[in-house]
């Protein structure tokens, strides 16, 4: 009996972006199962409803699993990260890393969630140099004042975005 590896890659993702999806098609090589992991946090303020994140998600990353890749799952959570990935049966947390500025925040995280679960394990990948700049903030941003987004997202994410800030 095989046992079967499931990751968990979590974010708010809204939008998603190529950078996203580059650490999505590199997590489903390494794992048998990968859970993206939306979080819905009603305090911060989305661009993007839940409902639409995950149908975007689900979309964007539907080409990437399957054969010998990964299967995926979309799912929403509102709880801490570590007492959701217990509940999806992950052993490991995927984090992408764009720049050394997120290692320190994601550092601390790791240390905090190795305390609260320390049979989860964190893996980081570094973001494909193309895609390192890329931040979900900075896309809406560009969005919202009528930039192209197209170099940063897939062209149906950056036709939501336009649509979304369209005579904002």
């Amino acid at each position: 009996m095989s046992l079967r590896r499931t990751a968990l890659y979590p974010g708010t993702f809204d939008p998603v972006t190529l950078g996203h999806l580059d650490i999505v098609q590199r997590a489903v090589k390494l794992f048998d199962h990968l859970v993206i992991g939306i979080a819905n946090n009603p305090s911060k303020s989305q661009a993007f409803a839940l409902d639409e994140r995950i149908e975007m998600v689900r979309r964007e990353t539907a080409p990437f699993s399957g054969g010998e890749r990964a299967t995926i799952t979309v799912q929403s959570f509102d709880s801490l990260l570590i007492h959701f990935a217990r509940k999806i049966g992950a052993t490991v947390i995927i984090r992408g890393l764009r720049a050394v500025s997120d290692f320190e925040y994601e550092f601390q995280m790791v240390g905090m969630n190795q305390r609260l679960e320390p049979n989860i394990e964190t893996i980081f990948l570094m973001a494909d140099p193309r895609h390192q700049a890329i931040a979900s903030r900075l896309v809406k941003e560009i969005a919202s004042f009528g930039g192209d987004v197209g170099a940063f997202t897939t062209p149906a994410v950056a036709d939501a975005l336009k649509k979304r800030f369209a005579g904002s």
